[in-house]
């Protein structure tokens, strides 16, 4: 409880601005791992960090780095890059994509009857579809078999064959308000009716198996073109006997089908199918691709509404059970974005938004708001007077206020369907303005809403301040000052030596196994390592130079000596990989140059000068630190 109170507090102060002892701790957590027992100190270092770099990012507001282009720039590319990030709702995403993992588990055998709105005549009769619905519903309860109700009066033209029996479904292979209803139904039950924009659908769950996850195959289609009669599909069947005959000999699948299969899409690709789990095509087909026992098998021709096939086992993936795989939770992710239930999440998220911002919708005649917008999009004049104009506010949403004339603007550009059908209705037009005003409000004003967009935006603007004002305060003026750099050097030149040492190339490759191939063509001539390392491009660079024995990568402690390839020091997090080359030993402590101490030197320097930059911010913006929130919050 203390250490809650203390993080809301003040932690100090520096000239008029407060920084509050959350925000401190949010950096510390996320830039230190400090065991308990070190805490306190860690806490006190960083805090002085902490404090130096505020004085610059202070510094550099005042001085108007903010305003520069390129840092403005900068920090809006960012904000469009992570905007989205945070335009969702965490909870829901999260939930919908555990059920997706749970529900890919396992394969249901599904039937449906679907009765549809229109009648023979193909057109919409409620009334009929009603009475329809209560004598299929009837017919169930008393016990009929649901593949033969199904078989007689689903509307589904598929049903007279296979008695609505769809066949295995499991997670993604429905829509997803299907999915919902199979995946509550308990195995030998039926659902209730559920109406969808087309009809009435009543689903059964036939069984359950755990899911056979997903297979790879080979295939050859000889279609039925449209029309085939039985004496065609004899012949058909005969040639693909022939064909099947052929592979069971040993001729090359791949090449039979990309010379004869009519499925031209896997034709050109030696008759290769996707990867695919259940629910993906017809019954017929994968039941007999399943029903390949091992990889490698062949089926014979089997007939589908399409024609003859022959399929050829590659391979199979089992499902994922690890609810804790990243790659499988992020490739449901991804699934689930692009899937109906991502509605879901954005209905959500809409309400989420709604409350967060505050709207309110204002009292107005909807009747003379159409005949306003009907009026002002085809170019007609009102009919009868209207009691609205196009001022007349509509809603509000945070501090934005909307109005007839927005609305009309929105319908001028939305009201049309997307499938060309025609128009939308003036409710459904509204809805969507409302919504899409709604998510705008909120993608512009994020930062005002979402405390970890606000921190990561703050965080990188900063960043941005701290690198340019550094930039111009510190590291340009040391690398420059060559007669300050002389002048430490002269002063300090017994702290410029060097330890025993070595003329070397350190070789950093990008796995072990090239470093391994390096090392022996480095070892055989060692003169074109150069080329060597050109020749491996990004994946491997080379760097010569003069190193201390320290600086030195070996897997071994060894005594270097001029021509000695050292063993190669594998990082485990990684797999990159060191090694290095000794052109010559230098055993004995020297002297450095000014040239060879340069780089220490400019480390020297930009120490000085920021610790007298430091000092002098510190009088401009006076620091005080609240010692009991420190002490507090070090506990």
């Amino acid at each position: 409880m203390m250490m809650t109170v203390a993080s809301s507090q003040t932690l100090f102060t520096y000239g008029n601005t407060p920084v509050d002892a959350k925000e401190f701790l949010r950096a510390f957590n996320k830039n230190n791992q400090a065991v308990s027992s070190a805490k306190a100190k860690a806490i006190s270092d960083y805090l002085e960090l902490y404090i130096r770099s505020k004085l610059k990012v202070q510094e550099a507001i005042d001085r108007g780095y903010d305003s520069l282009p390129m840092i403005r720039g900068e920090i809006e590319n960012l904000r469009m890059q992570i905007i989205e990030n945070y335009m969702t709702d965490p909870q829901t995403e999260e939930k919908l994509v555990s059920e997706a993992f749970q529900r890919s588990l396992k394969d249901i055998h599904v039937a449906h009857i679907f009765i549809s709105f229109k009648n023979s005549s193909g057109i919409d009769d409620t009334t009929a579809a009603n009475q329809k619905l209560k004598t299929v519903q009837q017919r169930l309860q008393k016990g009929e078999d649901f593949l033969t109700v199904a078989q007689e009066t689903s509307d589904d033209p598929s049903a007279k064959n296979n008695k609505g029996d769809i066949g295995y479904i499991t997670v993604f292979s429905l829509p997803y308000e299907f999915e919902n209803i199979v995946y509550s139904t308990a195995p030998g039950k039926y659902s209730t009716a559920f109406r969808s924009k087309a009809g009435f659908h009543i689903f059964k769950n036939l069984g359950e198996r755990k899911a056979l996850g997903k297979i790879k195959a080979q295939h050859i289609l000889l279609a039925f073109p449209p029309g085939t009669d039985e004496a065609a599909k004899k012949q058909i069947l005969q040639k693909a006997d022939s064909l099947y005959k052929r592979i069971v000999a040993g001729e090359d699948f791949g090449k039979l089908a990309s010379q004869f299969s009519n499925d031209y899409i896997t034709a050109v690709n030696s008759g290769n199918m996707p990867e695919f789990g259940v629910g993906k095509y017809d019954d017929a087909f994968e039941n007999a691709v399943w029903s390949l026992s091992k990889d490698g098998a062949v089926s014979k021709p089997f007939e589908t509404g399409h024609g003859y096939h022959i399929v050829k086992r590659l391979g199979t993936t089992p499902i994922i059970a690890d609810q804790k795989n990243k790659t499988n939770l992020q490739d449901l992710k991804q699934k689930v974005m692009l899937d109906s239930r991502w509605q879901k999440s954005r209905d959500v998220f809409y309400q989420y938004i709604i409350k967060k911002t505050g709207f309110e919708k204002f009292s107005y005649d909807n009747a003379a708001l159409w005949l306003l917008s009907d009026s002002i999009l085809n170019a007609r004049p009102v009919k009868i007077p209207v009691n609205i104009t196009m001022q007349t506010a509509l809603f509000k949403i945070g501090d934005s206020t909307l109005t007839a004339n927005d609305f009309i603007s929105y319908a001028r550009t939305f009201r049309y369907k997307s499938d060309g059908s025609g128009l939308k209705q003036y409710p459904d037009i509204m809805d969507e303005f409302m919504e899409t005003v709604a998510f705008q409000y909120y993608r512009n004003h994020l930062e005002k809403y979402n405390d970890d967009c606000r921190y990561q935006m703050n965080e990188f603007r900063e960043g941005n301040l701290f690198f340019e004002i550094m930039q111009r305060e510190i590291w340009n003026r040391s690398q420059v000052d060559s007669a300050a750099l002389m002048e430490i050097y002269l002063k300090n030149k017994s702290k410029y030596t060097w330890r025993p040492s070595a003329d070397a190339i350190i070789f950093f490759c990008a796995d072990e196994d090239l470093c391994k191939t390096l090392r022996e063509q480095v070892k055989k001539k060692p003169a074109s390592w150069k080329e060597y390392t050109e020749a491996m491009q990004e994946r491997v660079l080379g760097d010569s130079a003069r190193y201390e024995f320290h600086q030195i990568p070996s897997a071994d402690k060894v005594t270097f000596k001029a021509g000695m390839i050292t063993s190669s020091v594998i990082n485990k997090d990684d797999n990159t990989a060191t090694f290095a080359y000794i052109v010559k030993v230098y055993p004995q402590p020297g002297q450095r140059s000014f040239e060879e101490a340069k780089g220490l030197l400019v480390n020297d320097y930009q120490t000085e000068l920021d610790e007298k930059w430091v000092a002098e911010l510190k009088k401009k913006y006076p620091v005080k630190v609240n010692e009991d929130v420190l002490k507090a919050i070090s506990k």
